[in-house]
C-alpha cells in the first residue's frame, strides 16, 4: 500500500534533482538565520551559494548533539516563537534536553512520513491503531496519533503502561494495529496469557514497533507469541520524531523518506564518508523542515545503506536495522539513558561516591537497569533504615531524571573496579540475539 506514489516511487535522477534543490535552499536558509551554522560553514570556507548538489554533502560541517545542547532552547529555530506551533524534546547527558521546533508545515511533513509509514505497514484507514507509544514531550505518541489521522484510521491514543488494560482495549476495541517499543509487545502477550486471554485469536494483524534496538530473532518471537506481521520503525527527535524510515512488508531494510531526509553514513573515527553497503555512523540531513532544519546530524546509530529497488516498488534508499550506537548511550523501553546523566546525579548527593556501574538485563521481555552506587567510607553505615533512606532518596532523584524506573543497589567502598583507563560504566548482560 503505497501512500504517495510520486514520491515514494522516484526514479533516481528525479529524486536526485529535488535533492539538491532542497539542500540548496536548506543551506541557505540556516546560513541566513542560525548564527552556529553560519559560522560553521565560514569555519569550512564555504559559501552556501556553492552548494549546487547533493555531492556536495560530504563538504559541509557535521552537526552534533552537543553543538545542540549549547545553542539551548532556541538557538538553532530559524524562526521566531510566533512560528513555532509546537515543542518537543528529547533527553540530555546534563539535565538539559535538546529541544525541537515545528511550524504548521513541519507537522504537515511529519504527518505525511507517517501516513507513508503505515503505508508501507499495509495500514489504512480500515484499521484501528492502538497507540502505546508515550505521549508528551516524546515525540513517539503524537507522531504516530497524527500518521493515523492523516490516513483515515481509527487512533486510539492510549499511551503507554497500564498493560491490563492495554489488553482489554486490544480484546474489545477490535484494534488491528499495536504501536509500541518491540519489547513492550512481548509483555503484553506474556500478561496476556497469565490473564488468560490468548492474544494470537484477536484481531490484531501488524506491529508498528521501534525507539529501542531489536533483532530479528525478537521479531521471530512478536510475531510467533502474537501472531502479526512486526515491523521496525526508525526516527529521531531531533530529525522529526518516528518516521525517518520505516519498514515494509519484504523486511529487507527500513524505507528512508529520503526526498525529506537524506542519510549518508561515515566512518565514527575519521568522519570520512562511506560507501553503499559499508556499516558506520548514520549521518542525516533535514532538506524540507523549516523550524528546526540539520545539517548533517551525527545520528550516534550504527547502520549501512542499500541503493537498489525494493520488491515492494518503492525506490527510497533503504537503511539496514540499527546494530547499536557509536557513544555510551543505552535505549531502556525506548528511553535514551547516558551514564552521565547518573554521574550528575551522584555528584549532588553527599553521601554517595560517583563510582557507579549501571547492569542492564532483560527479565522476560523487559529491559531493566540496575545503578550500583559505592557509599562515601564517612557515611557508610550498618544500619538498615539509613542506608534504606539513602536508596531511596537516590532511586528517586535518577528516576526523576531519566524518567524510567530503576533499581538503585548500595556497595561498600571501592567494590567498584577502577580503571586506569576510561571506566566501565555499563554491563550489558541483555542476551545478544
Amino acid at each position: 500500500m503505497i501512500w504517495n506514489k510520486k514520491f515514494e516511487t522516484m526514479s533516481a535522477d528525479e529524486r536526485r534533482k529535488l535533492q539538491s534543490e532542497r539542500l540548496a535552499a536548506t543551506c541557505r536558509r540556516v546560513c541566513e538565520r542560525v548564527p552556529f551554522y553560519r559560522r560553521a560553514f565560514d569555519a569550512k570556507g564555504i559559501k552556501p551559494g556553492e552548494i549546487k548538489s547533493v555531492d556536495d554533502l560530504k563538504n559541509l560541517p557535521l552537526t552534533t548533539k552537543q553543538d545542540l545542547r549549547d545553542n539551548y532552547p532556541y538557538g538553532m529555530f530559524t524562526v521566531p516563537l510566533k512560528e513555532v506551533v509546537r515543542v518537543h524534546s528529547s533527553s540530555g547527558t546534563t539535565g538539559k534536553p535538546t529541544v525541537v521546533g515545528y511550524t504548521a508545515e513541519d507537522i504537515g511533513v511529519w504527518s505525511e512520513v507517517m501516513a507513508r509509514s503505515f503505508g508501507c505497514a499495509e495500514v489504512g484507514k480500515d484499521d484501528i491503531i492502538q497507540n502505546a507509544y508515550g505521549y508528551g514531550l516524546f515525540t513517539g505518541g503524537l507522531g504516530i496519533h497524527y500518521g493515523g489521522e492523516n490516513i483515515g484510521a481509527t487512533v486510539i491514543p492510549i499511551s503507554g503502561g497500564n498493560t491490563k488494560r492495554q489488553i482489554l482495549v486490544l480484546e474489545d476495541f477490535g484494534s488491528t494495529a499495536l504501536c509500541c517499543t518491540p519489547s513492550y509487545s512481548l509483555y503484553i502477550a506474556e500478561v496476556a496469557t497469565e490473564m488468560g486471554i490468548d492474544i494470537r485469536k484477536l484481531p490484531l494483524r501488524v506491529g508498528v514497533f521501534g525507539a529501542e534496538p531489536w533483532s530479528d530473532a525478537m521479531r521471530e518471537s512478536i510475531e510467533k507469541n502474537l501472531n502479526i506481521d512486526a515491523l521496525d520503525i526508525y526516527g529521531l527527535s531531533e530529525i522529526i520524531g518516528p518516521g525517518v524510515s520505516m519498514e515494509c512488508m519484504e523486511k529487507n531494510g527500513l524505507h528512508v523518506f529520503d526526498d525529506h531526509f537524506i542519510p549518508e553514513i561515515i566512518d565514527p573515527n575519521t568522519c570520512e564518508k562511506l560507501d553503499w553497503g559499508e556499516k558506520g555512523e548514520l549521518v542525516i540531513t533535514t532538506v524540507s523542515k523549516t523550524a528546526f532544519p540539520l545539517i548533517r546530524y551525527r545520528t550516534g546509530d550504527v547502520t549501512s545503506l542499500n541503493p537498489e529497488k525494493c520488491h515492494c516498488g518503492r525506490t527510497h534508499v533503504r537503511m539496514a536495522r540499527i546494530s547499536g550506537r557509536t557513544d555510551d548511550m543505552l535505549i531502556i523501553r525506548g528511553v535514551n539513558i547516558f551514564p552521565s546523566q547518573i554521574e550528575s546525579v551522584l555528584v549532588g548527593i553527599e553521601e554517595a561516591e560517583p563510582h557507579y556501574q549501571l547492569i542492564v538485563r532483560r527479565e522476560g521481555s523487559l529491559d531493566t537497569l540496575e545503578v550500583q552506587v559505592e557509599v562515601s567510607d564517612r557515611f557508610f553505615s550498618d544500619e538498615i533504615k539509613q542506608l534504606e533512606n539513602l536508596q531511596r532518596i537516590i532511586k528517586n532523584e535518577i528516576e526523576s531524571v531519566l524518567g524510567v524506573s530503576t533499581r538503585v543497589k548500595l556497595v561498600e567502598p571501592r567494590t567498584i573496579a577502577r580503571s586506569e583507563g576510561k571506566a566501565k560504566r555499563v554491563i550489558d548482560e541483555r542476551p545478544k540475539d
